[in-house]
Parts: structure tokens; C-alpha cells; sequence
């Protein structure tokens, strides 16, 4: 790819070495993420990674078909403006995103109305409770619809599958948002508009 440097030079299996001592390094006992936020490397080129739409990983047109590497390389995923990095406490490679880095493909709720609370589990095992801090957007579709896609950290979101979108509309309601009548869902005390509540009505 672009320029030279050790990933790129290294390739899958230097990175796979990088990112595990500095995962390791980082979390040492402890569970949670490594602090990417705190990690600024010189850049060291692109690397031929892209994430699909489906949120498949692939390396030089290939898929990566082992789960725990996407895990580990989804841990220290970086967004920087519109541009996606693979970072490790000594170098940072560009990526490709085709959409959103992450998938929502499991939801789960907890109470009704004021008091529901969902969670949303990404293709790569993380469990996010929807609430303030992981906000819900509603972006329109290229086949007219909307598509949902969930804040997961750090400017880093997650495309809802279709099929939980649908169960999202079925707990939709409206409310008066801004002196506007708005169809949404709440989770933890949050309401997310979906879109215009008279727009979806004409629509049913």
C-alpha cells in the first residue's frame, strides 16, 4: 500500500505481534480496552485491511476468518476524522472502513417505556448499553428506509442489523421533540428521534 513502514512491511502477522504485546502491556490481569486515546505513534503507511459493509474484516481481498484476531485488532481500532487506524503504543496503519468498523446483531431490553434500558452486542462481543454516552442515530437508506447505527466509544459506531431496526420500530413512539412531533425509541432515559413522526405515519 502507501508508504513503507514496519506493519506494512511486516504485514498480518508483525501487526498480530504489536497488537498483542501491547494489548497485553496494557490490560495486563485487568478486562477492558487498551487506551488507544493516549496512544499518538508516527504513522507507518497503509495496510491493506478493510472492513465491509457486513462488518467482515478483510486482509489483501481476503477474509479473516479467525474471530480472535478481528477481536484483538478491533481493540485498538482509532478514528481520526473520517480516516480509521490500527494503533499500538509504537506505530499507527491506515485501514479501510467501508461503513461503520462495527455490527449490532443481538439487542437486549430491560423494563418498558421510562424505564427501558437496551443493550446491543457487536460482531466482535462487546455489550453496549444504549444511554447518553452511546447514542442511537437514524441515517437515511439508499432504498428509502433508515438505517441505525449505535455510538460504541470514541467516535467508533456500530451498524443495527435490519432485523433489530424492525424491533426498534416496533417500540417506537412519539414525542414532541423541539416543538416537532418525532417518532423514536428511548433506552436509559434517552429518547433517540428515528424521523419525522407525520412522515412515518404517511408511511404506514
Amino acid at each position: 500500500m502507501a508508504n513503507q513502514g514496519q506493519s506494512t512491511r511486516q504485514g498480518l502477522e508483525g501487526l498480530t505481534a504489536a497488537a498483542n504485546q501491547a494489548v497485553g502491556n496494557a490490560t495486563g490481569a485487568k478486562k477492558g480496552l487498551p487506551p488507544v486515546h493516549l496512544w499518538n505513534p508516527p504513522f507507518c503507511g497503509d495496510l491493506d485491511i478493510r472492513i465491509a459493509g457486513d462488518g467482515t474484516w478483510f486482509y489483501m481481498g481476503t477474509p479473516i476468518g479467525r474471530p480472535a484476531l478481528v477481536r484483538l485488532f478491533s481493540t485498538i481500532l482509532k478514528r481520526e476524522g473520517d480516516k480509521h487506524f490500527l494503533v499500538t503504543p509504537v506505530e499507527k496503519v491506515g485501514i479501510r472502513v467501508d461503513d461503520a468498523p462495527f455490527m449490532a446483531v443481538e439487542m437486549q431490553k430491560e423494563g418498558e417505556g421510562n424505564h427501558r434500558v437496551l443493550s446491543f452486542r457487536t460482531n466482535v462481543d462487546d455489550w453496549v448499553r444504549c444511554d447518553g454516552a452511546h447514542r442511537l442515530r437514524f441515517e437515511q437508506a439508499v432504498d428509502g428506509g433508515l438505517t441505525p447505527y449505535l455510538h460504541v466509544r470514541a467516535d467508533l459506531w456500530a451498524k443495527v442489523t435490519r432485523a433489530l431496526y424492525y424491533d426498534l420500530v416496533d417500540m417506537g413512539e412519539e414525542r414532541v421533540v423541539d416543538g416537532q412531533p418525532m417518532f423514536g425509541v428511548e433506552s436509559a432515559g434517552e429518547f433517540f428521534p428515528m424521523a419525522d413522526a407525520e412522515q412515518v405515519r404517511a408511511a404506514l
